[in-house]
């Protein structure tokens, strides 16, 4: 069985995925590789290990493709991935859960600095104000979370938030979970969540039934002095409503990890409103799971399904019509 790993690897991640997969599989790189090369190894590969298909030239229209049966990506995330490019018999996964905790840190990390206003005093601070008395916090104790998208992220922000004494109130695609929770629902629930939140964390992937799920309406549901998170895709919020409500609703906080416009996907970083202008936004440049190693770890985590698929178990992340995972 043969596998080619389409995007380019660091050392390390290289040397371990000719020892762990070179026991499996024949094992080709396609930055070790000619054109001319590439496409005759592709004709005979049954499996492919890519980051971003796009952006490293994986196409059927580009490539011969008939012989491949599994691609597995490295990114936890897919929307950027075009299926139409890939043959319709070719198992596609996402690599689910793999940067679930350091994620679930950086979720906190940002609830955190948005709840104690942390990035505002400072700024005060840099201009000589030393306001103490008046600089009043949230309590995080007692308070209630929302999380949409209860899958491995949800979970182990779930598990972070509970040593805080946070209340949590999930939505999944089942409305059925054996977590620690307050509430469980679905979509369908959204209204009554976001109603009864102090803080929404977003953590579902992005498809044709999330895309602009946050947008004016859902927003004026939510307190007057809520804390959103997003780390999942910009696109679930309505850009436009949130730059609106925020502008309008000086106590309401948002910490935006996932944009709208992105150099993975766009190949550039940009905004349609000025945000940054707004002093109750708080942003990091897509890097919740770039903590040391992330790359590494992420494609251990790849590796496993890898394996799993090569001795016919079954492979969670996969994904299916409309972009969602089966």
């Amino acid at each position: 069985m043969n596998i080619i790993v389409t995007f380019k690897t660091f050392p390390e991640q290289k040397e371990y995925l000719k020892q762990v997969l070179g026991k499996e599989t024949q094992i080709y790189f396609k930055e070790d590789c000619t054109k001319e090369e590439l496409e005759k190894l592709m004709a005979k590969t049954d499996i492919l290990l890519s980051w971003n298909p796009v952006q490293e030239g994986i196409s059927k229209y580009s490539l011969p493709m008939d012989n491949i049966r599994y691609m597995q990506l490295l990114s936890a995330g897919y929307d950027h991935v075009r299926l139409e490019d890939f043959p319709e018999n070719l198992q596609i996964a996402a690599n689910q859960g793999a940067y679930a905790e350091p994620m679930a840190e950086h979720v906190l990390a940002m609830l955190l600095a948005l709840s104690k206003k942390l990035f505002v005093y400072h700024n005060d601070l840099a201009k000589g104000v030393f306001s103490q008395i008046k600089s009043q916090t949230k309590f995080m104790k007692g308070s209630v979370a929302g999380i949409v998208g209860f899958g491995a992220i949800g979970k182990a922000t779930a598990k972070l938030l509970r040593t805080f004494g946070v209340k949590v109130m999930a939505i999944n695609s089942s409305g059925k979970t054996n977590e620690d929770v307050d509430f469980i629902g679905t979509l369908k629930d959204l209204d009554y969540v976001l109603q009864n939140v102090d803080s929404l964390i977003l953590s579902i992937a992005l498809n044709a039934e999330t895309e602009g799920l946050l947008n004016k309406e859902k927003l004026e549901l939510m307190k007057e002095d809520a804390v959103l998170v997003n780390v999942a895709r910009g696109a679930i919020i309505d850009e436009a409503a949130l730059y609106e409500h925020l502008k309008t609703h000086p106590n309401f906080y948002a910490g935006i990890d996932a944009w709208w416009v992105e150099p993975f996907k766009d190949r550039k970083f940009e905004l349609h409103y000025p945000f940054f202008e707004l002093p109750n936004l708080l942003g990091s440049p897509h890097n919740s799971a770039m903590v040391h190693d992330a790359l590494l770890i992420g494609t251990e985590h790849a590796v496993q399904k890898i394996l799993k698929f090569i001795h016919g178990e079954k492979v969670p992340g996969l994904i299916g019509e409309n972009k969602q995972l089966i």
